[in-house]
């Protein structure tokens, strides 16, 4: 019905579903009693509903097909149709994440919206599914990707090969509705760690429309293989952290385990049991013992000189493992603040498994090595198991630098923002980021979108 009507939108004025007693407008979701359908005005112009200026309206695309002239002004010409304040959202759903529940979110946005700007990962690249931007107003969308880090992180890669398409001005700004477990960059910027329905799906788009635009550092990951001189070196982008150690340990078995049986790992529960599992395991082994051997560190150019440490964590967020403020500890020792724009990275080390656990707990503090722009590794022999925003593998001796890539334009939720008073309660269990460590940056980054 939609498609139809985004074909040929001229005398659009709302769409009406037929019901046993009544009737529902596809598009503003207005209810009107079969009786009392006649006494509408022709005048009565569907407008799209609450979230009208979240929907591309069927008359703009309409519009845009007709123009001769393909250029931005056109576009802001076309969208100053639409209302002020016209910020229409994508959305950019991963289906495989928290247990499918991104299929179901994609018939309940279509509905909301327009179907056109609602799209499947598993079916289309976040790359192509960027290209509408690019015939929207210059510097008014937003995307809502649905799905983990680790997707987020897929969709930020697609907005800087558009970077480098010379399309800087139809950059949008992204925020996310998580799923699955995890989702500390999530957490870091105010959607919470994990979404199963607790609010409904109007809710979600309501916080959007409230969002502030923040900025966030990105990085680039270099690994260069001792020995491989005429190899170019893996280049990884980070946006949470990486890791070496204990951590990245349980990473990569649980990461092996579930490629081979998938099925098993149906649920959080019994990820974070499987998780609990390995770290119990690396407890009695300790299988990344004496690291503080095989490894040198460098700080901005200058050797750090470390204790008998298990692991490295180098930080861009204020959120590690699940939930964990890992900078900031127990919060009993004054410590640099952290933002997520200052381009700097957070490095600390832990004394192994168990030490990592006390630490998400709020027992213990990390072991604060420094902060700094630019990181360099240096793995002297043997395999370790690494880990790029939960992706791990097991490298060999190697140098990883780490260096400042560019910045990504993100939409930062606050508790405050939720209209919902059922929601209060939930939202007070999730930390908001305390003022020292807030993502928000001072000055116009930080006004409203």
């Amino acid at each position: 019905i939609r498609k139809k009507i985004n074909q040929n939108p001229a005398n659009f004025n709302g769409f009406w579903l037929i019901f046993f007693f009544f009737l529902s407008c596809v598009w503003c979701q207005t209810t009107v009693h079969d009786d009392c359908m006649d006494s509408l005005a022709d005048a009565d112009v569907c407008d799209l509903g609450e979230f009208h200026s979240l929907i591309i309206p069927p008359h703009y695309l309409y519009r845009v097909n007709k123009l001769r002239r393909r250029h931005p002004d056109e576009y802001s010409k076309l969208g100053s149709s639409c209302g002020s304040g016209w910020t229409p959202v994508l959305v950019l759903a991963n289906t495989r994440s928290g247990n499918n529940m991104g299929e179901a979110l994609l018939g309940e946005f279509r509905t909301l919206l327009n179907p056109v700007q609602v799209f499947d990962l598993s079916e289309l690249t976040p790359s192509k599914a960027l290209q509408l931007c690019t015939l929207l107003p210059p510097g008014s969308v937003r995307v809502l990707v649905c799905g983990g880090d680790g997707t987020v992180g897929w969709v930020l890669d697609a907005i800087d090969t558009m970077k480098l398409k010379g399309q800087d001005q139809f950059i949008p700004r992204v925020t996310i509705l998580p799923l699955g477990t995890g989702n500390d960059l999530s957490n870091t910027l105010g959607w919470g760690a994990g979404y199963a329905g607790e609010i409904p799906v109007e809710q979600v788009l309501r916080n959007v429309l409230d969002a502030e635009v923040v900025k966030m550092d990105r990085w680039k990951v270099q690994v260069a293989s001792k020995g491989l001189y005429f190899r170019k070196p893996k280049v990884l982008s980070m946006n949470n952290y990486f890791s070496v150690g204990p951590d990245a340990l349980m990473a990569l078995n649980f990461h092996t385990h579930r490629e081979k049986t998938p099925s098993f790992f149906s649920s959080r529960i019994i990820n974070k049991a499987v998780y609990f599992l390995y770290g119990t395991k690396d407890c009695l082994v300790q299988e990344c013992k004496d690291l503080d051997k095989r490894i040198e560190l460098e700080l901005d150019g200058e050797r750090v000189v470390l204790p008998s440490l298990e692991g490295i964590i180098v930080c861009n967020i204020g959120y590690w493992g699940g939930g964990c403020r890992l900078w900031e500890g127990m919060g009993d020792e004054p410590c640099p603040p952290t933002r997520l724009d200052d381009g700097l990275l957070e490095v600390v080390g832990v004394f192994g498994s168990f030490h990592c656990a006390q630490i998400q707990v709020k027992l213990a503090n990390p072991v604060r090595l420094g902060q700094a722009h630019t990181v360099r590794l240096v793995l002297k022999s043997s395999k370790m198991p690494m880990q790029v925003d939960g992706e791990p593998w097991a490298q060999g001796p190697c140098t990883i630098t780490i260096t400042h890539k560019t910045q990504a334009l993100m939409l930062y939720h606050s508790a405050e923002q939720t209209d919902d008073d059922d929601d209060e309660s939930s939202a007070s269990e999730t930390e908001s980021p305390t003022p020292h460590d807030s993502p928000r940056p001072p000055g116009p980054a930080s006004a409203r979108a």
